[in-house]
């Protein structure tokens, strides 16, 4: 947690007041985000939507926002269970009765 009191002297000096956009200079590297996702292992490849939905035999489940515009994979592990996974992390199962996504507790294959 940042503050003020861990700052030394000398910095605040050399801010003097100045706003962060007086100080602010852009990096000299681009941001290139995150590049084109497949999921070969998976069953289906689905686009999450910007309201952080997927659409799946024409049933809608909500994931998150945060994945908006991202491409997760869906993988049938059971009748009507499907496997979520973004990059490399199963985010949990889909129940395609209940229409929700069951979480797991630790998602990060090894």
């Amino acid at each position: 947690m940042f503050s003020y009191a861990s700052l030394t002297t000398s910095a605040l000096t050399k801010l003097a007041m100045k706003t962060p956009a007086d100080v602010y200079t852009a990096s000299t590297r681009p941001c290139r985000g995150i590049g084109e996702l497949s999921y070969p292992f998976h069953d289906r490849t689905a686009l999450v939507t910007y309201c952080g939905r997927i659409c799946i035999f024409k049933k809608k489940i909500n994931l998150s926002t945060s994945l908006a515009g991202q491409a997760v994979g869906i993988k049938e592990v059971d009748d009507g269970i499907w496997l979520v996974t973004f990059m490399d992390y199963d985010l949990g199962y889909i129940d395609l009765e209940e229409k929700t996504l069951q979480p797991l507790e630790k998602s990060l294959r090894t």
